[in-house]
């Protein structure tokens, strides 16, 4: 008798949880679907008293290819982990970048990121991106098509996706510049 009332107690406990479970599951926000591209992954090793730790580090881009762009740099033991942790990452520190005529820039705009530092340019019609590894990888993940840019000094990959990050975010559209100078927008064109 006992038994069966230990049998009864735990199907009901474990009726519970799947109960609780599939509400939480009904509650949460669905997850928006962003592209994703793993930049750059690299053996990385930390030197200790018993030895050597060697680990994994990868750096992914996320974004929809209509003005959301996110980094993101994970560390593991295994590169799919890393991978992992790094697209997490990358969700987090998604924003929002300014494109003009679905294509390109506003105005150039240079940016440093330690000893690097990238140079975008908006370009004509048809142009298409004409950047390096890093530069083009997050141009394209943001959804540009036709910019020109140059990357200087240090060619770390990481660096480069942030300065050109930031050179991105650092860009004034028209309507921004109205709204500051209090003006309309044939007045600033003439």
């Amino acid at each position: 008798m006992e038994k069966e009332n230990n049998k009864t107690r735990n199907t009901e406990k474990s009726g519970k949880n799947v109960k609780r479970d599939n509400k939480r599951r009904q509650n949460n926000r669905p997850t928006k679907m962003y592209d994703e591209i793993v930049l750059d992954t690299k053996a990385v090793v930390k030197v200790t008293k018993g030895g050597r730790q060697r680990r994994f580090q990868a750096v992914v881009l996320v974004g929809d290819k209509k003005g959301l762009v996110g980094l993101g740099i994970g560390k593991a033991n295994e590169i799919s982990e890393a991978v992992k942790k790094a697209r997490q990452d990358a969700q987090k520190n998604i924003v929002r970048v300014p494109i003009v005529d679905n294509r390109t820039i506003a105005h150039e705009m240079t940016k440093d990121e330690g000893a690097t530092k990238v140079i975008i340019k908006p370009a004509s019609a048809g142009t298409g991106l004409v950047a390096g590894s890093a530069v083009r990888s997050v141009l394209e993940i943001a959804g540009y098509r036709d910019i020109i840019s140059k990357s200087l000094g240090a060619r770390s990959k990481i660096n480069m996706a942030r300065a050109t990050i930031n050179a991105l975010l650092s860009i004034k559209t028209i309507e921004q510049v109205c709204e500051e100078r209090g003006k309309t927008r044939e007045e600033i064109l003439g």
